[in-house]
């Protein structure tokens, strides 16, 4: 099956959910999503896998349900639906999710257990890593990409005050993302060119992740 663009109900179906996160719509709407959101979302997946999958790992959709168990908020389903290619959480990742809100893209390091923010400081800190990065993150900002992360509020221990990268060193989390509001792109082939366009983007960022990050070595929970 060919990506040939989100459904026409696929915005609509998330403003709804957003209204009223609950079973009883799910339940009356499950269809929509399923022909409308995650369908395409599957294929778009799909056929940018081969171009962006090399060393980054099969592509997949987030299943739609959210985890309540530890959370305040116990709404019961996401209000948007991604994909994502990606070795482990914060080795580099291409994301696409969609939702009410529009298209969104993103790469980078979404989340750095310890070993992985010991070795992206270790990076950052040295010259050649560190500058590197400092130059992929300033193109993207010029390309129209925002810089995003959890940060520090202070400096991590055991960087002096005055380094030049303390800005960078701060973060616990570094990614990109860029955002379209709801339009036609939407809802055709086109909409593929936009997430591969975006996704070239990002190579550099996710090359970089992938290189001196890594995947986790800590056991899964």
């Amino acid at each position: 099956m060919k990506f040939a663009g989100f459904g026409e109900h696929a915005v609509e179906f998330y403003d709804g959910l957003v209204a009223d996160n609950s079973k009883a719509y799910w339940d009356d709407n499950v269809a929509i999503y399923r022909e409308h959101v995650r369908g395409p979302m599957e294929a778009l997946v799909a056929e940018l896998s081969p171009e962006f999958g090399k060393d980054f790992g099969e592509g997949k959709v987030f299943r739609p349900y959210r985890d309540v168990r530890f959370a305040k908020d116990k709404t019961p389903y996401k209000t948007h639906c991604g994909g994502v290619i990606e070795q482990g959480r914060g080795a580099g990742a291409y994301y696409v999710e969609l939702s009410a809100a529009g298209l969104r893209a993103g790469g980078g390091c979404f989340h750095l257990e310890s070993d992985q923010l010991a070795r992206f400081r270790q990076a950052v800190d040295t010259e050649v890593h560190g500058t590197r990065l400092e130059k992929i993150l300033a193109k993207l900002r010029r390309s129209g990409w925002s810089i995003a992360g959890d940060t520090l509020r202070t400096r991590p221990r055991g960087y002096a005050e005055d380094h030049p990268r303390l800005g960078l060193l701060r973060h616990r989390s570094l990614y990109a993302v860029r955002v379209w509001d709801p339009d036609d792109t939407l809802h055709d082939r086109s909409c593929l060119d936009r997430v591969r366009t975006a996704w070239r983007q990002l190579r550099d960022l996710n090359e970089w992740a992938r290189d001196h990050v890594g995947v986790t070595e800590k056991p899964r929970r």
